[in-house]
């Protein structure tokens, strides 16, 4: 009986450990499933270009190309499409942040006939694919006379209704103290909003100005439809470029596509802290 008890209190830790070694090994074959397109890809950028396509597949070919890297750079005017993309990215960011955080502030906030109504009107547009908004929208810009401009690629997506709901969901869970301590203090709207809730909507902010970014970034249809100069192309068309006519650069492409990420990865890096706050944060909804 002793050794029963003893063999049973010594395999009570390991079964209670079992859901957490499930979840781990679970957690590690998603993660190896996510990172293999990536893996691959760089992969491919360091492979000779007769080896791309190798029977069977190699992940490592018979030499590394480094020089992939500046090939794919310098065979099209590829740091001009990262400076076109870095400016709308940048610049769609900011505005769809500033627009999206004013309009959560006025749907949440502020008491006003029609809100509620308004609000979900709003939100219904999240229903409608960009697919369809295209061709009015390029017939907009085209009378505007901003084809080919940065205007183009930016503003028509600078109002985010995806944006507003996040950040009025994230409004709502704010005291109303906070607000109503500072009109006793003599504070008016503007000062609530900017120097009060603001600052406490960082997380979410954070979290906004990834996803807004990457989204700029990677956008392919709308800059294919309102952009024809090569001097305005953005990364995605910069990287369509090199299949075409003259013959597919494989192991180029997949070294722009390598270089490409790189500006999204320094972002997230950056705003990570904000992340993590957002889903540490994400409980004190209804306080």
């Amino acid at each position: 009986m002793s050794l029963a008890g003893t063999m049973g209190r010594q395999c009570t830790p390991i079964l209670q450990r079992l859901p957490a070694i499930a979840s781990q090994i679970l957690l590690a074959i998603t993660a190896l499933i996510i990172l293999t397109p990536f893996i691959w890809m760089v992969s491919t950028a360091l492979k000779p270009s007769s080896e791309v396509f190798a029977n069977p597949p190699r992940l490592i070919g018979s030499s590394i190309e480094w020089g992939n890297f500046s090939k794919a750079w310098h065979y099209l005017p590829f740091a001009r499409f990262m400076l076109n993309g870095l400016i709308v990215s940048g610049l769609g960011t900011m505005v769809v942040v500033a627009t999206s955080a004013s309009a959560a502030y006025a749907f949440s906030r502020l008491h006003w006939r029609g809100r509620d109504g308004i609000f979900l009107l709003y939100l219904g547009t999240l229903m409608i694919p960009q697919e369809v908004l295209v061709v009015p929208m390029f017939m907009l810009m085209r009378k505007l006379g901003w084809v080919n401009s940065y205007q183009a690629l930016i503003i028509p997506w600078a109002f985010s209704a995806f944006g507003t709901f996040l950040l009025r969901q994230f409004f709502l869970t704010l005291p109303r103290e906070l607000e109503e301590a500072a009109k006793i203090d003599g504070a008016g709207r503007w000062i609530i909003f900017s120097r009060i809730l603001l600052p406490l909507t960082a997380p979410a902010l954070g979290t906004l100005a990834v996803f807004t970014f990457v989204g700029y970034w990677n956008s392919f249809l709308w800059p294919l439809l309102v952009v024809s100069n090569v001097k305005m192309a953005t990364v995605p068309l910069g990287l369509n470029m090199f299949l075409g006519q003259t013959g597919n650069q494989w192991n180029m492409l997949m070294a722009a596509a390598t270089i490409s990420i790189v500006p999204s990865v320094i972002m997230v890096l950056c705003l990570q802290r904000y992340l993590v706050s957002g889903i540490a944060l994400s409980g004190l909804g209804g306080r």
